[in-house]
């Protein structure tokens, strides 16, 4: 199906005017759809599976700012270390250690985000609070020259309680806020904690509303995907 234009338009005009960047997330999404949006201005595009993103990031555009949303295994860094924008749910120090490796070989210093798991799922990917703080301690000394880690990333519950969304964004916004204090260490060069990543079709604006400033959008953009895809 065609890309939804006026949602976009409305879209992209909201969050402008709050200073939120857009990541559309184009997912099993087919070619044509995403050269329709790239052919609206857009530019940042979400996938999670390497192979896909590989192989649309070969025929669109090269000023295609590719954002890999999914979950990275360490095998498949090296496929995408050299062209991706930014990585958003990175969630251990071997990850981090392994896609500076591939960013040094692809002569490129790569931008991540740290995922915290905030949502009630157990199935869910992320960190707790308490790995979160250990991983950032492990930083300085990890010798991560070719990885800059610029925020954190977090997927709210799927439920229809809409304040229960809103109290997991605001929980993620707290631990972002107190980690932006690392900005200002000259020890910790390689994290410097000015993105936030929260938000999906579903809750965007609740994310908004809550301190996010970059959201991941696909079925109001695309169209629905399956009930259990939870990348929207």
């Amino acid at each position: 199906m065609p890309v939804n234009v006026e949602a976009y338009r409305q879209i992209r005009k909201e969050l402008d005017a709050n200073s939120v960047g857009l990541v559309a997330v184009s997912k099993t999404k087919p070619i044509k759809e995403i050269r329709e949006l790239y052919g609206l201005g857009h530019r940042d595009f979400g996938e999670n599976y390497v192979q896909e993103m590989v192989e649309k990031a070969n025929i669109l555009p090269g000023d295609t700012r590719w954002h890999f949303i999914g979950h990275l295994q360490t095998n498949k860094v090296k496929l995408i270390a050299p062209f991706v924008q930014l990585i958003h749910g990175v969630d251990s120090l071997k990850l981090l250690k392994e896609i500076n490796k591939q960013a040094e070989k692809a002569g490129r210093v790569i931008d991540c985000l740290l995922q915290v798991h905030i949502a009630r799922e157990e199935t869910k990917f992320g960190l707790d609070e308490a790995e979160l703080d250990a991983l950032i301690k492990k930083i300085p000394a990890a010798g991560l020259k070719n990885v800059r880690i610029c925020g954190l990333m977090g997927m709210a519950s799927f439920t229809e309680d809409i304040d229960a969304v809103r109290t997991e964004f605001r929980n993620l916004k707290v631990i972002f806020d107190k980690l932006r204090t690392y900005n200002s260490q000259p020890a910790c060069r390689q994290a410097r904690f000015t993105t936030l990543s929260m938000g999906m079709s579903s809750d965007y604006r609740v994310a908004v509303e809550e301190g996010s400033n970059l959201v991941r959008i696909g079925s109001l953009l695309f169209g629905e995907r399956p009930k259990n895809d939870t990348t929207k």
